[in-house]
């Protein structure tokens, strides 16, 4: 029995690793661009759209990133969405012109074109300018290879395909003029007036590995072929298309998933400079923390419980849920955690607090002292459900003035919503696996492409913050591990292999037989 065991393990074992390698093993790198990154602002120079930049560090570049980010959110982050002005440049900012917080470049068809699309976990669709109606300008807009805005004909690519109203991705079938017309689609966006519609198509979306041996992957996609765009999107919020992250069917990652191309889950990672990196199949490694999402049936996000948080040596019993939102700029929090989180930092910090200040929404900022020291700043840590740690390695902002530094706690008051934004992800490769429906956390270094590339497993030191400018940084806090099991078995491993890199059937199989043998 043994004997034959053995030889099906020897038979099924190649079957196993093939399948494996040619789906589940693949992971897919684009690099990232801050809103603020140097790229970004000469490609933004070289269209006219923004005359004056802030100055990264200044009050200005705070201000404007955090008016940005109540513009995207609406109400639910309070704020009145108005041009703004500050006394001190005379200048005056457009803040329907400062759209999405991270942009990559994709190409599309056959022959490839390139779009520079935004990023955005809170929606799902993937569209581009396409057959334009209405649609902002792309002429002269070229700054660099990266950065190359474009119109999509499907005409153009002969890999295009119509998507028509008996799809299963094709929401508004009740909008069809016929089963087999094309389907149309029309998604709104929370800032005001900011909507994007047209039909679906199907094309050739192009993909490479990072790794010893680069794979050359063309991805069949469905996406937005976007005719008439309104709002923010005919300015640059979204200069050539935007690239939904959610959980729906729609999405890339799940189509991408479904497909079989890789795992259904992305990671992100925020270096410094503003250009970091999202990688679609990538599930973080078995040494990370974890917290399972809230899922909404109806509309399922990105959101999770936080049942502590440490301030210093202070320990703030709470338990509410929050959205974990890569584009949004700052973490923002509804009372009473708002509160109870403030008061307890200030309580422990030991510099002069300044006076509120009208040009920035951080209450909380302080003189920093001539020979400041990280150790002298409250650390924070939030615990999530399940009791994982999340160590917050920059809970404040350091903004440089003529004279002085000053440093603010990075966390803003809320009027309806909490989101864990990007400051507070800030040395992190941030895991969102849609498969098992949990949020991954670990230290970082997004910039090491070999060790990303390499291995599934590993990852290393952290990185510092794109809105992180000048002056100290907290990194006082131990990094969070995890006791991922003491048990060290053939068994054991395989299982832990499997959980975290194959399909549940494909795994199952392979411990079961592993187990018999052994």
């Amino acid at each position: 029995m043994v004997s034959l065991l053995k030889t099906v393990f020897l038979f099924l074992m190649p079957i196993w690793v093939l399948s494996f390698k040619l789906s589940y093993g693949r992971i897919f790198t684009f690099k990232m661009h801050h809103r603020f990154s140097e790229p970004v602002k000469n490609w933004s120079n070289s269209t006219g759209k923004l005359s004056h930049w802030p100055v990264k560090g200044s009050f200005e570049y705070y201000a404007v990133l955090a008016h940005r980010d109540r513009l995207l959110r609406g109400r639910q982050l309070s704020g009145i969405n108005a041009p703004i002005s500050f006394s001190d440049g005379n200048s005056t900012f457009r803040i329907s012109s400062l759209g999405f917080l991270h942009y990559t470049t994709v190409q599309l068809g056959t022959p490839g074109v390139k779009f520079m699309v935004a990023l955005d976990t809170g929606s799902d669709l993937f569209w581009v300018p396409c057959d334009c109606n209405k649609c902002a300008p792309t002429e002269g807009t070229t700054y660099a290879s990266d950065f190359e805005l474009s119109i999509y004909d499907p005409k153009g690519s002969s890999t295009s395909k119509k998507v028509t109203c008996n799809s299963s991705l094709c929401a508004l079938r009740n909008q069809c003029l016929g089963t087999f017309s094309n389907c149309p689609y029309m998604v709104s966006y929370m800032s005001a007036q900011t909507s994007t519609s047209g039909v679906l198509v199907e094309d050739v979306l192009h993909l490479t590995t990072e790794d010893g041996h680069p794979e050359l992957v063309k991805a069949y996609v469905t996406f937005g072929c976007g005719q008439v765009q309104s709002g923010s999107f005919l300015d640059v919020a979204a200069p050539n298309g935007l690239f939904g992250l959610g959980m729906e069917k729609i999405s890339v990652p799940s189509i991408l998933s479904q497909e079989g191309l890789t795992a259904d889950s992305f990671s992100m990672c925020f270096g410094h400079d503003g250009i970091g990196r999202i990688s679609f199949g990538d599930k973080g490694s078995p040494d990370q923390e974890e917290t399972p999402f809230n899922l909404n049936p109806s509309r399922p996000t990105y959101n999770i419980t936080i049942t502590q948080i440490r301030v210093g040596t202070t320990l703030i019993d709470d338990d509410f849920t929050a959205l974990f939102d890569s584009g949004t700029s700052f973490t923002y929090l509804v009372d009473p955690t708002y509160s109870n989180l403030s008061e307890n930092f200030h309580s422990q910090a030991q510099d002069r607090r300044r006076p509120p200040d009208s040009r920035i929404p951080f209450e909380y900022c302080y003189d920093m002292s001539p020979d400041a020291n990280a150790s002298l700043i409250p650390s924070m840590s939030l615990t999530m459900k399940g009791e994982s740690q999340f160590p917050v390695y920059d809970p404040i902002i350091v903004i440089s003035t003529q004279s002085k530094l000053v440093y603010c706690l990075a966390v803003v008051k809320s009027t309806e919503l909490n989101i864990i934004g990007q400051n507070f992800m800030t040395g992190y490769r941030v895991v969102f696996d849609r498969e098992r429906f949990v949020l991954g956390w670990k230290k970082f270094d997004c910039y090491d492409i070999d060790e990303t590339s390499a291995s599934v497993v590993e990852s290393h030191a952290a990185s510092a913050p794109p809105a992180f400018a000048v002056g100290i940084r907290n990194y006082s806090t131990p990094e969070a591990t995890k006791d991922i099991g003491k048990n060290n078995s053939h068994t054991s491993f395989a299982l832990r292999s499997c959980h975290f890199q194959v399909s549940p059937l494909s795994c199952l199989g392979f411990v079961s037989i592993l187990s018999l043998l052994l």
